[in-house]
């Protein structure tokens, strides 16, 4: 099984540098999650912070850039290949730790890089 690097985008996602994906709608597999209110295309450590609004109760969830699998321009969505589910029980997303702490994303890596379910 080849290494899967979760921090970059898939190059079928059809992702353009300098595209802001902020206001993007997020699909999962089986519905709507909320909108993009976050974006990183850093090198290696390249996600995206989507707002779940009412969904979640205005939970922040941080989805590494190797979890979307499209992003629609003329749409204005991204689609990723996770359930809402998947979504919902990941780690919550919290930008004073994130800056903080250095090994903060780390997280998200064991947590999206398990195999699909």
């Amino acid at each position: 099984m080849s290494e899967y690097n979760i921090w970059g985008y898939q190059p079928a996602a059809g992702f353009q540098q300098g595209i802001d994906l902020i206001g993007y709608k997020v699909e999962a597999k089986d519905g709507v999650i909320g909108k993009i209110s976050k974006h990183s295309d850093e090198v290696g450590a390249s996600y995206v912070v989507v707002d779940t609004g009412v969904w979640i109760f205005g939970k922040h969830v941080l989805l590494p850039a190797g979890t979307i699998k499209q992003i629609d321009i003329t749409e204005e969505k991204v689609y990723v290949d996770r359930t809402r589910d998947q979504i919902k029980d990941a780690p919550e997303f919290d930008e004073i730790k994130q800056a903080g702490e250095p090994s903060y994303l780390d997280q998200f890596a064991r947590y999206y890089n398990q195999p699909h379910m």
